[in-house]
This record gives structure tokens, sequence and C-alpha cells, in this order.
């Protein structure tokens, strides 16, 4: 591990990217810089291992609940999926008024993956890095909420769902009608109402994608700078122990807020989506 507070800090903050060097070669960078170089011709790939792998744990932990789903006395894990379902349909339907299989099975899928997503942040930030390290990987970051690219990757898909169901339920002349007649009914006010309906359309993947991003950089901030006083002497081990305990009780809530909070969003952008303006 890095020896200097700011290599400390820099190398937590890092991704494990592939890409392409500044050489013209391709291969994983190493630091902060030859990440930064490779701008977009680069994939972070513990960011995809890990979103991916959790995707692939909540599938199977649902299917296992389903599989063993019993009429009789139910066990943990059958439990706790049906208080999620029952939790995310009645949120569904009470946000959501229109027909549409596709919106509750979303939301609770959203719900999952980032709540698991989030869950990664209460590992210690040292013990997978150091382990990683011990294998030969320089980096390794476990918690994809905190990299922007999954973040509005998933909000960017939201995104193109309201879209879609904009313009299938409104129809194409319906939805530009609804980006130019509003709020004002002029055809004169129509270039002032494009420029308006258009930034809070495009603030809606921006809400979605940046909020959980930036609730959950800084939660993984606070607790390097916790993990810091580890090595500062034994007042501040003692310290930092209380911290870390303190603030891993309360960020239980913020990652639990936070992925409900992406969910609703979701339902909410979408019932737009489907509103006909009758008038």
């Amino acid at each position: 591990m890095a020896g200097t507070t700011e290599e400390y800090i820099e190398h937590h903050l890092t991704n494990l990217a592939y890409g392409q060097l500044p050489d013209g070669s391709w291969g994983f960078a190493h630091t902060a810089e030859e990440l930064a170089q490779m701008g977009f011709m680069s994939i972070n790939v513990d960011s995809m291992a890990w979103s991916i792998g959790l995707g692939l744990v909540f599938t199977f932990l649902f299917r296992r609940a389903a599989t063993t789903a019993t009429a009789g006395v139910p066990g943990g894990l059958q439990n706790a999926v049906e208080m999620v379902m029952e939790f995310i349909d009645d949120t569904t339907q009470s946000i959501f008024e229109y027909k549409n299989d596709l919106i509750a099975p979303l939301a609770m899928t959203i719900f999952v993956w980032v709540f698991l997503m989030n869950l990664m942040d209460l590992i210690p930030v040292d013990w997978i890095p150091m382990l990683a390290q011990a294998l030969g990987v320089s980096h390794m970051k476990i918690v994809p909420s905190t990299d922007p690219n999954i973040t509005m990757a998933m909000a960017l898909t939201v995104f193109g769902l309201v879209l879609y169901y904009s313009i299938k339920c409104k129809g194409l002349l319906g939805f530009l009608k609804e980006l130019t007649m509003h709020p004002f009914p002029s055809v004169w006010a129509m270039p002032v109402n494009f420029v308006l309906e258009f930034v809070t359309l495009i603030a809606k993947p921006l809400s979605l994608g940046l909020r959980l991003f930036g609730n959950m950089y800084a939660g993984e901030m606070i607790f390097i700078l916790i993990a810091l006083m580890f090595g500062a002497g034994a007042v501040f081990f003692v310290f930092g122990g209380v911290l870390q305990w303190a603030w891993a009780v309360f960020h239980v809530l913020i990652i639990t807020l936070q992925a409900f909070i992406f969910a609703v969003l979701t339902i909410v952008y979408l019932a737009q989506a489907h509103e006909v303006d009758e008038h």
C-alpha cells in the first residue's frame, strides 16, 4: 500500500483501468496520471466486475428464493425477498397509475442492485485492495456506485426508457408539443419553452446518476480518512475505531436511502412519461 497520506488516498480512489496507454500500447493504468490520459479509451475493470458480480448475486438469491418458496413457514431468505417485493410493489402502485408490467420489476431490480453495490462500502477500505495487491493487482475499487461511469450508465438507461415511453404514449408530435408548448402555450414562446423543457428533461439522468455517485463517493472518502487514523498512534487508533463503527451504522441508512431514491425517481420519471396531456 502507498506510503504517504496523499498516495494512500489517491490509491484508494483510483480504478483498475484497462485502455490505451500514453505510448500507444494497451494495458492497465498504474497511476492516476495514466488513467487520466486514457480518457474514454479505457474501461474500469474493477467497477465492471463488481457490478456484474453483484448483479449475479442478486439474480441467484432471488431465483433461489423463488425456487425454494413454500406456503408454510418461510425461511429467512424468502421473508427478506417477499418484504422487498411487497415494499417496492406498494411504492410503485402509489406512484405509477398506469398499466405497465415492466415498472415494478424494474424498480425492484434497481433498488436491490444499487443497494448491493452501496453495501460494499461497509467492507473496511483496506481489506480487498490489500488482498488484490498481494495477488499482483495494483488497484481495486470495490464500490461500483462510487464510479460515475456506473451510476450514469444506469441513469442513461432509465432516461432511454423515459424517452421511449414518452414517444410511445404521447406520439412523436405529442412529445414535441410537450417540449415546445409548455409552460407557455404560444407559438411565439416555443423557443423559450424548448429551452426550459429541455433543461428539465436533461436534468433527469443527471440528477439520478450524479446524486448516487456524489453521496457514495463522499461516504467512501470519509471511510478512507478514518482509516488514516489507525496508523497515527494508539489514541487515534481507538478513536478511529469508534468513528468507523459510528459512521458504518449511519451509512447503513444512507446506502438504503440512496437505493430507494434511485428506484423512486425512476418510477416518477416513467410515470411522467406515461402522462398524456388532454388539452
